[in-house]
């Protein structure tokens, strides 16, 4: 397993980006993980839907968004808001997309990601549908996907890596194993040691890093998607994490874990282990932390603000968003509704 920051914040490996571009990537994580908790407290308070926490999870998504190049692909899942920023998707539209608006699914016309996926593992195979069609059009772009251990078990990945590999297709498989599908656990889906390997069967590179290693995590998807751009085809990295919260909000994870595992995947915190490594360059003080911390508040309670500011969208928004042009029967049902 790739390992570059040690639990302590101190390097094991050599740092793959400067002070001052580590710094930019704390504060995304406190963005992250701010509009995070957010997510979770408007749930409660009925102000979205079913929401997906990924407290625990940042470095693997800030990480990996962090390698790209603003103009590549990105095909994620509910659980990926961090990433899905990173590259360009408003946390407000976001937002609107837990709320059940059909405006989160909606990103502006110059942001390369695609709506969250709901469906486990089917977003995978059009991500390798956008890569070969980038290859065949001689263009540079990558697109990376995202998908939990889960995914893996679902026939979709095995399509999605053996197209990938036949095709050699400019497309970077990032599997954030947090160690759970639901209440699920990695060993019992699947009977290889390591998600990685699997990248052997379909003629890829594949990797395993540690997903908490904001720099390891970095590291290897800046190598992959050099490699897809350099026509050397796909690669599948298995980060692994921990989900610390709950599957949904909808779930339990106390019917089925230890409370322990918790507590203890927060003494691998991947925030806390990025700010150690601040303080220990002389990069990290607690007033520049507190105003970090308010910047992130606020941004996200701008956004909060943003996406309930919105009007309910208007029948001609519903019915006019189906097709270029209405069908009979949605005409009828449109005239029922405005009559």
């Amino acid at each position: 397993m790739r390992n570059i920051l040690d639990l302590e914040g101190r390097l094991v490996g050599e740092a793959p980006i400067d002070i001052e571009t580590t710094r930019r990537l704390y504060r995304a994580l406190i963005e992250t993980r701010a509009y995070d908790k957010k997510g979770t407290t408007l749930q409660r308070q009925g102000r979205l839907a079913t929401y997906a926490p990924l407290l625990g999870q940042e470095a693997a998504q800030v990480g990996s968004a962090a390698a790209l190049d603003p103009h590549d692909w990105m095909v994620a899942t509910y659980r990926d808001a961090g990433a899905m920023w990173m590259q360009g998707y408003p946390w407000e539209v976001l937002l609107l997309s837990r709320s059940g608006d059909e405006r989160g699914g909606r990103p502006p016309v110059h942001v390369d990601v695609l709506p969250p996926s709901i469906t486990v593992g089917a977003h995978m195979i059009h991500a390798v549908g956008i890569s070969w069609a980038e290859k065949l059009q001689g263009t540079d772009r990558i697109a990376i996907t995202y998908f939990g251990d889960g995914a893996t078990s679902e026939g979709d990945f095995h399509e999605a890596m053996n197209f990938a590999g036949v095709f050699k297709t400019p497309t970077v498989f990032l599997c954030q194993n947090n160690g759970y599908a639901i209440s699920m656990p990695r060993e019992r889906q699947t009977a290889s040691d390591t998600i990685a390997q699997k990248a052997d069967a379909y003629g890829m590179v594949g990797e395993q890093v540690d997903g908490n290693d904001l720099f390891a995590v970095y590291e290897a998807t800046k190598e992959a998607v050099d490699r897809a751009r350099a026509g050397e085809g796909a690669t599948l990295i298995e980060a692994v994490t921990y989900r610390v919260g709950p599957h949904t909000t909808n779930d339990d994870p106390g019917r089925y874990r230890d409370p322990e595992e918790e507590r203890l995947a927060l003494d691998r915190d991947p925030i806390e282990r990025v700010r150690r490594y601040l303080e220990h360059e002389g990069a990290w003080d607690a007033d520049w932390e507190e105003a970090v911390q308010a910047k992130a508040s606020t941004t996200i309670e701008r956004a909060v603000e943003l996406a309930e500011s919105l009007l309910p969208p208007s029948p001609e928004d519903i019915f006019g968003a189906v097709y270029e042009e209405m069908s009979p029967d949605l005409r009828r049902q449109f005239e029922q509704v405005t009559s």
